[in-house]
């Protein structure tokens, strides 16, 4: 008979062996880092603070940014067997970036200017190599790589912006700066024969958009252009102005600058409104509008302004307007203006490159919807002569009619559709311009004469 021999179990046959810490995929923690990092980037700016501007919008977008790269090195390390201590680097730059933006003085950021992009470049190359060895994962070739490439892009733009704002010729404000209150808004006034002028531009548009139209105005009469806040050579509004504002802002810039009535107002596109709403609130002041393919107006009611309330559009402007800081403002302002004269086509493209005209356009176009009702206050201009110039060419649907209403504003009106126009190039193009000029000599003489204006 076969002995079977039995061995009594001992403690470790028994034992279970103790589980280590579930280690996460590296790819996820990669991935949600960077998710998380940029939607920090787009959420901060919206934070409610007293002052909103570019410098508030970068600082919190790279803080964003810097958070992102900050989740990565901690839950690698925490969580994942391929710890990425690498991105500890990444985001103490962005951190400190952030810091000295948001709390240096400005002449050292401009000096920072010449510093961040080389150092953002070597950064990259750094991250790149580091990454490599240590991480592991096909995040690496498909978010990591990508976003070290953008990198790459924006220090170049930095590199592009600091180059072309140091070496661009300085650009001279001509006429003055004259304080209204809680600003200071820039005018220009030429010539010397009355009533007065005022060139108010479309949007987008600064002072110097009108050169085709004041130099030739001003040969027979005086003119004045000037930059609404935030625009040109003024300085920025702390909320959006709508029409109602603007009209108030010339009005104490005319009344401050000793620029006497009546005045002959001429807008183009949304200057159209803001003349409108100007006759409407001043109207002992104006003794004739030309509106200049303006944006049409209606008759609905005003939403009332709450002041000091909390204004997404104000923090969305100073968000995009950060990309100005990587040349993009400057590359657009470097293709545009090319038709006007020297003089005026430096004075635009200079000012149209800065944060502070990318966010007043924005601003200007999200306050429409109260600025065109606005301009609908002026129900009529009773006698006084109105010329309304329309472009020939791609209008959109309705655009003719809304024209065609304008006209009956005024007892004593023309309209006028100028061959070959389209809505730009009343401003843009100089044998369309002079059939503003035209248009505001016309009107001009019938203020001095007393005459009805003469078609066609």
């Amino acid at each position: 008979m076969r002995r079977q021999s039995k061995t009594a179990p001992t403690s470790d046959d028994q034992a279970e062996p103790a589980p280590g810490p579930r280690r996460s995929h590296v790819g996820g923690v990669v991935a949600g880092s960077l998710a998380a990092g940029f939607a920090a980037a787009v959420i901060l700016p919206f934070l409610p603070v007293d002052t909103v501007n570019v410098d508030f919008a970068t600082a919190m977008v790279l803080f964003g940014f810097a958070l992102g790269w900050a989740l990565m090195a901690v839950l690698s390390i925490r969580f994942t067997d391929q710890p990425q201590r690498w991105a500890v680097a990444p985001a103490i730059f962005m951190a400190l970036s952030g810091a000295l933006v948001l709390l240096a003085p400005d002449a050292m950021v401009d000096t920072l200017g010449w510093v961040w992009p080389p150092a953002l470049l070597v950064l990259v190359v750094w991250v790149w190599t580091s990454a490599r060895r240590a991480l592991h994962s096909r995040t690496r070739v498909w978010l990591l790589n990508p976003v070290l490439v953008i990198l790459v892009i924006v220090a170049l733009g930095g590199a592009y912006e600091t180059i072309r704002q140091s070496t661009e010729p300085a650009v001279a404000m001509r006429g003055q700066l004259v304080d209204v209150g809680p600003y200071r808004l820039h005018l220009e006034c030429t010539g010397s024969r009355g009533p007065t002028v005022i060139l108010e531009p479309g949007a987008g548009g600064s002072a110097a958009s009108m050169g085709l139209i004041a130099p030739s105005v001003a040969r027979d009469s005086r003119v004045c252009v000037y930059d609404r806040a935030g625009r040109g050579w003024s300085d920025p509004a702390a909320s959006p102005p709508d029409g109602a504002q603007i009209a108030t802002d010339l009005h104490n810039l005319l009344d401050r600058a000793h620029v006497p009535a009546p005045y002959v107002l001429a807008g183009h596109s949304f200057g159209g409104l803001y003349v409108r709403t100007y006759a409407a609130k001043y109207p002992e002041e104006v003794a004739g509008l030309v509106l200049i393919d303006s944006t049409a107006a209606n008759n609905k009611p005003v939403s009332p302004q709450k002041a000091g309330s909390y204004s997404v559009l104000k923090h969305l402007s100073s968000l995009v307007a950060t990309t100005s800081r990587l040349g993009l403002g400057r590359l657009l302002a470097d293709t545009s203006f090319s038709d006007l004269p020297p003089t005026y086509r430096d004075d635009a493209r200079a000012t149209a490159a800065t944060a502070k005209e990318m966010s007043g356009v924005l601003d200007e176009y999200g306050v429409a919807n109260r600025s065109v009702p606005e301009a609908g206050t002026l129900r009529s201009l009773d006698a006084k002569p109105l010329i309304v110039l329309t472009a020939e060419r791609e209008n959109s649907k309705g655009w003719m009619a809304d024209q065609n209403k304008t006209v009956a504003l005024s007892t004593n009106s023309l309209h006028r559709v100028v061959s070959g126009t389209t809505h730009a190039s009343f401003v843009e193009n100089p044998d369309h311009a002079a059939a503003v000029t035209k248009a505001i000599h016309d009107l001009v003489t019938s203020v001095r004469t007393g005459e009805p204006l003469k078609g066609p």
